[in-house]
């Protein structure tokens, strides 16, 4: 059993005296039993690296903050602990493989354990914890501490001798620990005892107990965990390049901050007498680009708030707020590590004041983060970005921003690639508040009043709207269509006086607006506009997409053999499978793309019950068909969206599963299809 060495009594001061060298020399004689713990959480080598970086650094940052109430080593293996649990790749610990091949049997017994009971007994009976100290360390009472160990050994003796029942007095089996541990008060020993002498069953069950509890006390298998070489100096070693940079980043501020203040003097004397004071202050003072932008064009805040949790800086630097959304700009330093970290609204982030402040008719549009703009590039530990939140219902206001959690950005490609950019697990907790003040923004609306036709179908373009977050097309699309509607539009570029006003790929269909008789309306939205009055304008259409109505009923037979075929839309359609079990299942397909109509089915599935809905899921498969006709495989991990023209995707199968006991379906209704056209239209308007 690894017993965690004493700590000597002048440790502390040296701690903080010596900084974090100390830190590290003081886990490298402890790094056994460390090392040994931190293993049944984690899977490999790397994993174990960081471990011990992050608890170095953060108890480093933290040793001002210890009071000294509880024993030093106890308040480092809390910290040690809540490190594990955060760079677990689960909810479970996981037992090593290769490196405890001589007690597989006992790894394979605790592994499968609740998270809970796995720790009590990794702590008690493996690092040699005092029972009150392992409760100290998961922070859980005394009874509860108990409980666990009794219920995990119980579980323990179940996986390694395949017991299933205990015979034990139930009433009794509770003193079982108690016994053992010698913490009895008499009474109830003697009390205990005397049961013992006349229950054989308890005798029995107390015996097989105490097998297990010997074996965990004396097992080799933490000490059989061998640290590899260098292992403490591999940290070290990131520590002194950690510090490296810290210095860098210190004296390049210095000299830029020396800079700036030899020529600020002269920037500020001119600036009051040409005007360009903020043009020429925000382009040395503010790194983001869109913010500086907005700050130039007078249409922003700079706020300059900061917060910090867990060695982690968040910095609001501007709020910029219009009628249609409020955007925060804002910067993450991770002091310790080497991490960037991205906030969302609703996953972490919280407006404490949102009902009191905010429109509530509205939802907060997604701003997609950017790793490729250069100044999320210079530093691995700084990431710039900006939240999206709803709009203000009065002209001002403070924001109460509460942000509980924020997300690592993953860095390796297969890890992108799974993970849409964040790795997984990789969130970081903690407290970051702040009041941030807004003022709202005036926005300028322009009449068009115009009409454009798609496919003989009439489209509204009713207004343009220069806010100072964004520029919006507001149009209509009628609702009446019968066999042919429009279900939605994607616009391009949009021109103003011949400039291109990119269109947010996203921002094609915001139906925040109140419906007119027969007509949906909807906004579009664009890139901010800037510095001039709109003169001529060209809307420039990008797709449609539609419905057509095109009513057939197929009937189905479980009798008959499958698959059948039936003509549909100008195609064979193939019924390949109906299948009645729990659940019912169907399959429709159609594999042959060229001219095809439509690239999904509209339908529903009748039972033997007319006036009994069917409640059925739905799985389909499908490929990608590019302008040329050449077809992608939509699963193909090399399968590159972005570089694909003018791509559609074409439903090939509809798996369908009707939820029930053995339900037999009795028809195959198809109401129509959709389909997908890209579209050269434009429309040119003259606001003059």
């Amino acid at each position: 059993m690894i017993m965690v060495p004493a700590m000597e009594s002048i440790t502390i001061v040296t701690l903080q005296e010596k900084g974090i060298d100390s830190v590290v020399d003081w886990f490298e004689q402890r790094q056994q039993s460390f090392y040994a713990l931190g293993w049944f959480y984690l899977r490999n080598q790397q994993q174990m690296e960081e471990l011990f970086y992050r608890s170095i650094v953060k108890v480093h940052k933290e040793l001002p903050r210890y009071k000294q109430d509880s024993s030093f080593e106890l308040w480092v293996a809390s910290i040690f602990i809540d490190i594990c649990q955060e760079l677990s790749a689960d909810d479970g610990m996981l037992a090593s493989s290769a490196e405890s091949a001589s007690h597989q049997d006992l790894f394979h017994a605790l592994d499968p354990l609740p998270k809970e009971e796995k720790e009590a007994m990794i702590l008690t009976y493996g690092t040699g914890y005092s029972r009150a100290e392992a409760a100290h360390i998961l922070r859980v009472s005394a009874d509860k501490m108990k409980e666990l160990l009794f219920s995990g050994t119980q579980s323990v003796r179940r996986q390694l001798y395949g017991t299933t029942t205990f015979n034990g007095c139930k009433e009794y089996q509770q003193n079982y620990i108690d016994y053992l541990e010698k913490t009895m008060e008499r009474p109830e020993k003697i009390e205990f005892e005397i049961h013992l002498y006349e229950c054989a069953e308890c005798q029995e069950d107390l015996a097989a107990f105490q097998d297990v509890t010997l074996m965990l006390h004396h097992a080799e298998w933490m000490s059989d965990l061998p640290v590899p070489d260098n292992f403490i100096a591999k940290i070290k070693e990131r520590l002194a390049e950690k510090e490296k940079q810290r210095k860098l980043r210190s004296k390049k501020r210095k000299n830029v901050a020396l800079v700036f203040v030899s020529i600020f003097a002269f920037v500020l004397g001119i600036g009051f007498f040409t005007g360009a004071f903020a043009n020429v202050y925000y382009a040395w003072t503010e790194e983001d680009e869109q913010l500086r932008t907005f700050l130039q064009q007078g249409l922003g805040q700079s706020v300059n708030l900061e917060a910090e949790s867990d060695g982690v800086k968040i910095r609001i630097k501007g709020v910029v707020a219009d009628d249609y959304q409020t955007l925060v700009f804002y910067e993450i330093e991770d002091t310790n590590e080497d991490k960037q970290y991205v906030m969302n609204f609703e996953d972490g982030l919280s407006i404490e004041n949102e009902r009191e402040i905010m429109k509530q008719d509205t939802y907060p549009r997604y701003q997609f983060p950017d790793l490729k703009a250069e100044m999320n590039k210079k530093e691995k530990n700084v990431y710039h970005g900006k939240v999206g939140l709803r709009p203000l219902e009065e002209e001002s206001g403070v924001i109460k921003m509460n942000i509980e959690r924020i997300q690592e950005f993953a860095l390796d490609e297969q890890e992108v690639r799974m993970g849409f950019g964040y790795r997984s697990n990789g969130f970081k907790t903690g407290e970051w508040e702040f009041e941030v003040p807004v003022t709202k923004q005036p926005s300028i609306e322009y009449e068009l009043n115009e009409k454009a036709e798609i496919e003989g179908i009439p489209i509204r373009l009713d207004k343009l709207i220069m806010a100072p977050t964004a520029t919006l097309l507001e149009y209509g699309i009628p609702m009446d269509g019968q066999e042919k509607r429009i279900d939605r539009v994607q616009f391009d570029d949009l021109e103003v006086n011949k400039v291109k006003v990119k269109a947010d790929q996203f921002g094609g269909g915001y139906n925040y607006l109140q419906p007119e008789p027969n007509w949906q309306i909807l906004q579009m939205y664009y890139d901010p506009f800037y510095g001039e009055e709109p003169e001529d304008v060209i809307v420039q259409f990008h797709s449609a997409y539609f419905s057509f109505e095109d009513h057939k009923s197929i009937e189905l037979d479980v009798n008959q053999p499958y698959p059948q075929t039936f003509e549909y839309a100008g195609s064979t359609i193939s019924i390949d499978k109906v299948e009645v079990g729990q659940p019912t299942t169907v399959v429709i397909s159609n594999h042959e793309i060229e001219n095809r109509k439509f690239e999904t089915l509209h339908f529903n599935i009748v039972g033997e019950d007319e006036n009994e809905p069917i409640s059925i899921g739905m799985e389909t498969e499908g490929v990608i068909v590019d302008k040329n006709g050449v077809q992608y495989d939509m699963n193909s991990p090399t399968l590159d969206y972005e570089k694909i023209e003018q791509p559609r995707h074409f439903v090939t199968d509809h798996i369908l599963m009707l939820d029930g006991n053995k339900v037999i379906p009795k028809r195959l209704d198809l109401y129509g299809y959709s389909s997908m056209k890209y579209l050269d239209d434009q429309v040119k308007i003259s606001l003059d």
